[in-house]
Order: C-alpha cells, then structure tokens, then sequence
C-alpha cells in the first residue's frame, strides 16, 4: 500500500482548517471534492482518519498521516531550495516560492518573552510561516507525540518517540507581589505563613501548580488562597503588578519592577524549570535552520543548568 501524497495534505489541511468547507476554500475547490478526496485515502488505507465532529478531530492513524503530510511539505520544500527553484504554487509572477508552514509548540512564558525572536530571523531568511500552538511545557511534549506540531520548547528531556532534543536552559521564577499587596495581606512579615497561606494568588489556570509547588516547599499548603486565574503571560504578569495576588514570575517579567520597587520579593526558594528542545528527528536543512536559531536564543537569554552539556 502507497499513500497518496496529495491525498495526505488534504487530510492535513482539513485537520488545520477545521472542516471540510473551510478546506475547501483553502485549497481553492469544491467541499464535495474535498469530501471525496478524504473518502479515497480513507478507502485506500482502510481506516477512518478524521472524525466528522466540528472541528473535525484526527484519529490514530489520521494523527499518522498529517504527520507523514508535514513532513512531505519540509521534505519538499528543501528539495526545491536545493534545485533552486519557486514553488509551482508560488507567486509566477516575482518567482517567489510558496511559504511552507512550521507548526511549533511552546509555553505561555517563552512564547511571551524570548522565543518570537529567532522566529522572526528566520522568516527574514525563509519562505516560513509559523503555526504555533501554546500550551504548558509539561504538556507540549503530546502535541509532538500526535504529530500536530513539528517542534516544540518542552520541560521533558526524555526524547519523544521519532524525536531528538537539546537542552535550552533554565526559566527561573521567583515569587513577587506589590508593596501594596504585602502591606495589606502580610503586614507582620514575608515570613508570616500563615497569612501567605490565605492571601490572593494569581494561577495561570487550573494545570498550573507553579504557585503551589512554591508554598509547598515553604511547608505549607495554599488550599485556603482565592485564586484569580489569568490564562495568559502577558496578563498573568500585569495581574501581579497591579496587585490582584502574588505569584511567580520569570525575571524576563519583573525585574525592571523589583529594580525600581514596584515588586517586591516574597522570599523563599526561586523555582527553576528546565526547559528542551524536541523536535522531529527528520533530517531537513529547514528544520536544522529552526532548531540552530531557538537552542541559539534559549541558550543566551536562559539561565545555564550547570549539569547540562554544550555539545
């Protein structure tokens, strides 16, 4: 059995866009002709690869072939790079080759601080376009293990199935609140427990248990503590600085606060998390150019973990 290569990307693309009509104006036909793309290669491998839900949802082997479709996209890519030569798809007119998509995985920190810098050299050098997907390094290791991204920054070092990885470095956090909020909920002093305990956090949201790692290893339990939950960066680290909870945050986000007072250090011990990159194990001058510029940024904008290796 061969699989189609058309056949696959059309599998991707609907996966993508969500639904059949929406793929269909991607790729410029009629959604019956989508709908009959997907039933061949359905038909041809012998298994259902998309369920018909809204959005449409890929199964095991749909997971299998939208993985295949990404890699024949890079693979293709690289080929023409090498010929010299514009993609068939491209603009006939300039000779400009057809962007190929990367889709990428990262955390909500990276994501906010280091990591479009790399990105945006990259697409000054390539025809690329980034999908990214953003989600909790303890989570973004499974979107590469389904195929969905090609790449991801990830606190797992254990490589995934069909990937390899490289360390990037440390995120450290460190827990911050107003002078305001200190004044108000630990008046006595930092070191007050049990007015920490009761005291307003900011979560990121319910998978987060940054904050309650923290207090933990304060030896103490943060159960009792309202909750705000702000599910993302940017605004996670504005709700601490004006002062709705404490919570931790990278020095990327508060160490111009704390230089001029407006954060003040909670104490207690800075969580350092480790951070990887994993990526396809597919040999692609594409993918090489992605991996070079990210482990290059993390490794100078991180902090070095002293047992890793620089290799």
């Amino acid at each position: 059995m061969k699989i189609d290569f058309e056949l696959a990307d059309t599998v991707a693309i609907i996966a993508e866009e969500g639904t059949l009509e929406a793929a269909a104006r991607r790729m410029q036909i009629t959604p019956s002709a989508v709908s009959q793309r997907l039933r061949t290669i359905e038909d041809e491998v012998g298994r259902v690869l998309l369920v018909r839900s809204k959005p449409v949802h890929p199964t095991d082997a749909g997971d299998a072939v939208i993985r295949l479709a990404r890699q024949a996209r890079v693979l293709e890519h690289d080929a023409l790079a090498g010929i010299g030569s514009a993609s068939s798809a491209g603009d006939s007119t300039s000779g400009a080759p057809e962007p190929v998509s990367v889709p990428l995985a990262v955390n909500a920190d990276s994501l906010a601080t280091w990591f479009l810098t790399p990105l945006a050299r990259l697409s000054a050098r390539h025809p690329i376009v980034f999908d990214l997907h953003r989600d909790d390094q303890d989570f973004t290791a499974a979107l590469l293990e389904g195929g969905t991204v090609m790449g991801a920054v990830t606190s797992r070092a254990e490589p995934v199935a069909g990937c390899r990885v490289t360390a990037l470095g440390v995120m450290r956090y460190e827990a911050v609140a107003t002078p305001a909020f200190i004044d108000r909920y630990l008046p006595a002093s930092l070191d007050d427990l049990v007015a920490l305990a009761a005291a307003p956090v900011v979560q990121f949201d319910r998978r987060d248990d940054l904050q309650d790692k923290w207090v933990r290893e304060r030896g103490i339990s943060g159960s009792r503590a309202p909750r705000h939950y702000v599910p993302a960066s940017h605004d996670f680290a504005q709700a601490v600085k004006l002062g709705f909870g404490w919570g931790l945050l990278p020095s990327f986000q508060s160490a111009a606060e704390l230089e001029h007072g407006a954060l003040r250090h909670l104490g207690g011990p800075p969580i350092d998390v480790p951070l990887y990159w994993q990526q396809w194990n597919l040999r692609s001058p594409l993918l090489d150019a992605v991996a070079a510029e990210i482990v290059e940024e993390g490794r100078r904008v991180l902090r070095p973990e002293p047992s890793v290796s620089r290799r």
